[in-house]
């Protein structure tokens, strides 16, 4: 008897659930840094991402671009890929992609901030046995509303947050927020 590999099914539910996320996203924003990532991943991983993906097309969860009046950005430090990162993650049941990134922010920094628009929209594409599966990285701009930092991660992936002037150079998708920081204040 032969199993029928389901990853194509569950590539193109992804797929067409990103497509309309994307969509509302670009309908509702303007002004914002767009980038693409590809990523050759097992099928295990290509399994999880597609089913995220299928459920609201945001496979890596929603995240923030939170800053101070003086453009000073908040960065976290992720010990799972040893970089400085922005603060965000998985949506949870019920939450809103804003939702989840406010959440993600407050719970990875202490801070609390006020969504002031999109700043970046990702694609990221999964590739894995001839198969192809896609999502958003959706990344909202908010204004920090409080500056003090607590760090209280239930998950134990961030150890440290801090707000940056510059950016260190290992900050993942450096080039995207220098853009995106070059839009917003002028300058890098």
């Amino acid at each position: 008897m032969t199993s029928v590999d389901d990853l194509w099914y569950l590539s193109d539910g992804a797929c067409q659930t990103a497509e309309q996320t994307y969509h509302d996203l670009r309908s509702r924003y303007t002004d914002f840094v767009e980038f693409t990532r590809h990523r050759n991943v097992p099928r295990n991983r290509f399994r999880d991402v597609a089913t995220v993906a299928q459920n609201h097309g945001a496979p890596y969860g929603a995240h923030t671009l939170a800053y101070r009046s003086t453009g000073e950005l908040l960065l976290v430090r992720h010990e799972g890929v040893d970089m400085w990162v922005l603060p965000g993650g998985e949506i949870d049941e019920g939450e809103s992609l804003q939702e989840a990134a406010l959440r993600e922010l407050g719970e990875e920094s202490g801070i609390e901030a006020t969504i002031e628009g999109l700043g970046m929209l990702g694609r990221i594409e999964f590739y894995c046995d001839g198969n192809m599966a896609w999502g958003v990285l959706p990344v909202y701009e908010a204004r920090a509303e409080t500056i003090d930092i607590a760090v209280d991660d239930p998950d134990h992936e961030i150890s440290e947050a801090r707000w940056f002037d510059e950016l260190p150079a290992d900050t993942r998708d450096r080039e995207e927020i220098l853009e995106w920081r070059g839009q917003r204040f002028g300058g890098a």
